[in-house]
């Protein structure tokens, strides 16, 4: 028998929080709730949560800090809260890794459907590690993981997406909008502005490891590209 999936709500309004925890319950989950990020980084440590829900604006500190802080010891989905709209914020959300952002106020079901997609998309996939033919990157598609000249990177999983995405067919050129269907399909509240975003942290992440070639081809007007071959 498979145990419901315990979920983690990190928000100090009770209102919001009591109706998540209801509304999550009659679909099957397991909420845990706490009102301060400290506590919410501590139970995220004992591990055990398949996923997160974390208030931007909580009062011992910043959702993004909770965040960033919780990305150095977990990768499970994490689903922000927040009642700013900016495009700025979203970035800024998604660039800490955060893998959804909604907006207050929100429809619970809503809410509850944007878990049920992130958990389905975070199950590991029946796959083998493989290299990507005559490549430099190898893909392990099973740890969600891709190496680089034999190193491991330190990815987010929205640059993991889009990484792998570049990696299925070398030399392909994708437009922003086909990267943006494919890697944020069911996060509603993005730009293609987050594509340039992901483009230039990989490529930072890539030059650490290895400076002397930029494997990400930027084709004006167009698209990116992934050079992926040995030389």
């Amino acid at each position: 028998m498979t145990m419901p999936a315990s979920i983690l709500i990190i928000e100090d309004e009770p209102a919001i929080a009591d109706t998540l925890i209801y509304t999550l319950k009659s679909e099957g989950y397991l909420p845990q709730h706490c009102t301060l990020g400290r506590a919410g980084l501590e139970a995220l440590r004992g591990g055990g949560h398949a996923l997160a829900i974390l208030d931007v604006g909580l009062p011992d500190m910043s959702g993004f800090d909770v965040c960033r802080e919780a990305r150095t010891f977990t990768d499970i989905p994490i689903i922000f809260l927040t009642a700013r709209a900016d495009e700025i914020d979203r970035i800024v959300g998604l660039e800490l890794g955060a893998d959804d952002y909604v907006t207050k106020p929100f429809s619970p079901r809503e809410v509850v459907a944007r878990v049920r997609t992130r958990l389905r998309r975070a199950a590991p996939v029946a796959a083998t590690s493989a290299p990507v033919s005559d490549s430099v990157f190898e893909i392990d598609a099973e740890s969600g993981r891709i190496r680089f000249h034999g190193s491991l990177l330190d990815l987010t999983r929205y640059e993991y997406l889009l990484l792998k995405t570049l990696l299925e067919r070398p030399g392909r050129i994708y437009s922003r909008e086909e990267l943006m269907d494919r890697v944020w399909s069911d996060a509603l509240e993005t730009s293609d502005r987050t594509v340039d975003t992901h483009i230039k942290t990989l490529r930072s992440k890539l030059k650490v490891i290895h400076e002397e070639k930029d494997r990400i081809v930027t084709h004006r007007g167009m698209g990116y590209s992934i050079d992926a071959g040995k030389t």
